[in-house]
């Protein structure tokens, strides 16, 4: 067992924080909208002895530094750490706003990263349950959050990019997530190279967040 190790890496001018831990092919994780890299500290755990785990703090989360944020600009984030790393035999996982991240990463970098695991992700904002969605734009009325903001202007990613894909990708939802079921199949039905895995009895976020229940699908 190895201890977990805090570093930060500047990539695209701004200070990406990340933890690393364990040994073996790279894993990175990638949190959802508002969250940090903690969500990940027992999945972590549990995949040290099999791979080497980066859990970054997208841009304006976390400790990492500020930017515009988009998720191709996050997308292009994570990009530039696998290459600054000199990572290779990569393999992805991303929750929520982290899985929208993966997919464009999948889209836009053919050969970055071999394996994908896409977490309650969605390819447009109405791919959201519309009850979410109308809780998320009477916050943002209210909050003018830009993390709230990001989530009802984007992601835009049509069936013809989800085409395009060449990578293995492993779709993944819960039973009652946030995410609309015909959403997340939609997805992998345009993913050639895909797997759809539907968690029965979980939400958006209760098989990923201070969870290791995940470690059984990670292959």
């Amino acid at each position: 067992m190895t201890m977990k190790e805090n570093k930060k890496i500047n990539v695209n001018g701004i200070d990406i924080a990340y933890t690393s831990i364990g040994s073996g092919n790279p894993l990175i994780l990638v949190h959802g909208n508002g969250e940090n890299k903690e969500i990940f500290d027992k999945l972590a755990e549990e995949l040290q002895d099999r791979f080497t785990v980066y859990a970054l703090d997208s841009r304006c989360h976390g400790e990492s530094g500020s930017g515009v944020l988009t998720y191709m600009n996050i997308a292009n984030d994570v990009k530039e750490f696998i290459v600054s790393l000199g990572l290779t035999n990569v393999t992805f996982l991303g929750f929520s706003d982290g899985g929208i991240v993966g997919l464009l990463l999948a889209i836009n970098y053919k050969d970055l990263i071999d394996r994908y695991y896409v977490l309650g992700a969605n390819t447009y904002p109405k791919g959201m349950k519309a009850k979410v969605l109308s809780l998320y734009r009477l916050a943002y009325f209210f909050f003018r959050d830009k993390k709230i903001g990001l989530m009802l202007r984007e992601p835009n990613i049509t069936k013809e990019e989800l085409n395009s894909i060449k990578s293995e990708c492993v779709i993944i939802a819960g039973e009652n997530d946030i995410i609309r079921r015909e959403h997340t199949q939609m997805i992998a039905d345009n993913i050639k190279n895909s797997k759809l895995i539907i968690l029965e009895g979980e939400n958006h976020s209760s098989y990923v967040v201070n969870s290791g229940k995940l470690k059984t699908v990670i292959e």
